[in-house]
């Protein structure tokens, strides 16, 4: 998603971190992990995966390419059924939330929740927190998220069903895309409804 400033000054200096990318339906995406196997940060495909190592190594100064161990291992398994056949149990995955805000990480709690091929809107989840009148705040934090797609943003729609905003590269089209391999349609407007 998009540059988080929780995850832009993290430095691989205070607890070593790893990262490694592995190829998808939709590119090569990335994952980012504490020596436990934590994770710490994900990413959608970039431009190459040259692009995206580029932008994994800014984001995580320090943290050096290796090879997952076997919980990242699974995680990135279940990353590639998602993205491949729309199932994939990402639930169990153990993420690094230390320096997450706290609304964010409520936000992220909620979100995880959503099963693949369902939604909700930002509003719903702005109910589900008991903050009804928040939603543009979870619009804000699910652009700030460091985990695409194990917290599954793109299942978060805006008002109406209609698609809202999606910070990964490809924007709205990664966004329908992702829902459609999970089964969601949604309805787009034709030329005579612009």
């Amino acid at each position: 998603m998009g540059v988080s400033l929780y995850r832009e000054h993290m430095d691989a200096s205070a607890s070593p971190l790893a990262f490694a990318l592995f190829p998808t339906a939709i590119g090569t995406c990335a994952v980012v992990w504490r020596p436990d196997g934590a994770i710490v940060g994900s990413a959608l495909p970039h431009d190459s995966p040259y692009g995206l190592r580029r932008t994994v190594t800014r984001w995580y100064r320090g943290a050096v390419e290796a090879n997952p161990p076997p919980p990242v291992a699974r995680a990135t398994d279940g990353v590639r059924e998602l993205l491949t056949a729309g199932t994939g149990d990402l639930a169990d995955v153990e993420l690094d939330l230390r320096t997450v805000p706290d609304f964010d990480r409520r936000v992220y709690e909620v979100v995880r929740t959503i099963p693949p091929g369902d939604t909700l809107t930002y509003g719903e989840v702005a109910h589900r927190l008991g903050a009804p009148g928040a939603a543009q705040a979870v619009g804000q934090a699910l652009g700030r998220n460091p985990f695409p797609p194990i917290i599954p943003c793109h299942r978060v729609l805006a008002a109406g069903r209609q698609v809202g905003g999606f910070s990964a590269r490809g924007g709205r089209r990664t966004k329908l895309r992702l829902l459609a391999t999970e089964g969601v349609h949604l309805e787009q407007p034709t030329l005579f409804d612009l």
